[in-house]
């Protein structure tokens, strides 16, 4: 490339980071909205039919609480759903929509006994009654097991869990938390979060760019050393803009969360505890992926794979790693050599063995 060409592109690009609307416009792969009410959007993902598809094969992708569903779908080369429907799979999304202080009642048992299970359900009636495999990241995952040990007459074929904590004991900065929380009992945090009805958005988007706070800090020399990069900033733009569209907890969810699991680890000890109710992960008995993320400063790897010892009803479960970031084991840009490689191979299987 020429000095004049590279010049040119440097122009354009910092134009239309200032000014514009950006390096490259959004490009989320088609869907289908096959339900729309509150909290439970469930979208089907479309793309041309690829030689040897394999029919009936349908995977639910679960988002976590507090990011957008479009973490499934970043961008083209970023895109689990795009894979999917490149291997022949038919992907369905359920989207919880943005969170706010009327919902401050919603609990674990919103997703666990409605959400997911009506997911499931719908996904499986559009494959004509063909079971269902579900592919969870973050907290996405935990909530994908506990649904399927809560409710095992659902269609469920296997379950992945990308980066879903399943022990906070192995949780980072979890033990300086437990302390201070001792100091309260743990209500200062619980009664802050009942009074503001909730985790906000704006607090979750702080949270995510205090665990990449290096990136924020370099910013301006990456855009400034990339700037005639037009790929590298686009890559920039979409996790700004992933991050910018992160909704908040609702305040009971997170008043579980805080209490049964991170204080009290009941999903390391294989036990979820909601008011007289147990939940027990050794109920799953569909075969199970696990894949941590030894870089992963959000669920660090030994979270996830504590998933081997308290799935002990799984039909097996393995354990996978990968590189990259909490999002980046899920979509960076390795993940298709990773994480989806071993999803692929998993899905394959579970197909061939029939569960």
């Amino acid at each position: 490339m020429s000095l004049a060409d590279t010049v040119s592109i440097a122009a354009r690009n910092a134009w239309a980071l200032t000014f514009g609307p950006g390096v490259e416009a959004p490009d989320p792969t088609l869907s289908t909205v096959l339900s729309d009410e509150p909290h439970r959007q469930l979208r089907r993902f479309e793309g041309p039919e690829p030689a040897g598809a394999a029919p009936g094969s349908a995977v639910l992708l679960v988002p976590p609480l507090a990011a957008p569903a479009s973490c499934f779908d970043l961008r083209p080369d970023q895109s689990l759903a795009r894979f999917l429907l490149d291997t022949g799979r038919t992907p369905y999304v359920v989207d919880y929509g943005e969170i706010t202080f009327a919902d401050r009642r919603m609990g674990f048992e919103d997703w666990i006994d409605d959400i997911l299970p009506e997911a499931i359900l719908r996904t499986s009636a559009d494959q004509d009654g063909r079971p269902v495999d579900l592919v969870g990241w973050s907290i996405g995952g935990t909530l994908a097991l506990l649904a399927a040990a809560a409710h095992q007459q659902l269609p469920i074929r296997s379950i992945t869990a990308v980066g879903s904590p399943l022990d906070y004991d192995k949780m980072t900065g979890i033990p300086q938390l437990r302390a201070v929380a001792k100091l309260t009992g743990g209500i200062a945090t619980s009664t802050a979060v009942r009074a503001a009805g909730g985790i906000p958005a704006a607090l979750t988007r702080f949270a995510y760019k205090i665990t990449a706070w290096d990136r924020e800090l370099t910013r301006p020399w990456f855009v400034a050393s990339n700037i005639a990069r037009t790929e590298t900033l686009a890559r920039m733009e979409t996790i700004d803009r992933f991050m910018a569209e992160m909704p908040g907890y609702p305040g009971r969810f997170y008043g579980q969360l805080w209490g049964r699991l991170i204080l009290n680890n009941d999903i390391g000890r294989g036990v979820v505890h909601l008011g007289r109710r147990r939940i027990e992960l050794a109920q799953v008995t569909a075969p199970v992926l696990l894949v941590g993320g030894p870089t992963d400063v959000i669920t660090p790897a030994a979270a996830v794979e504590a998933g081997t010892r308290t799935l002990a009803g799984a039909q097996s479960v393995r354990y996978e790693t990968a590189p990259g970031s909490h999002l980046g084991i899920l979509a960076g840009l390795t993940a298709r050599d990773t994480t989806w490689t071993y999803l692929d191979k998993f899905l394959r299987e579970a197909a061939r063995v029939g569960y």
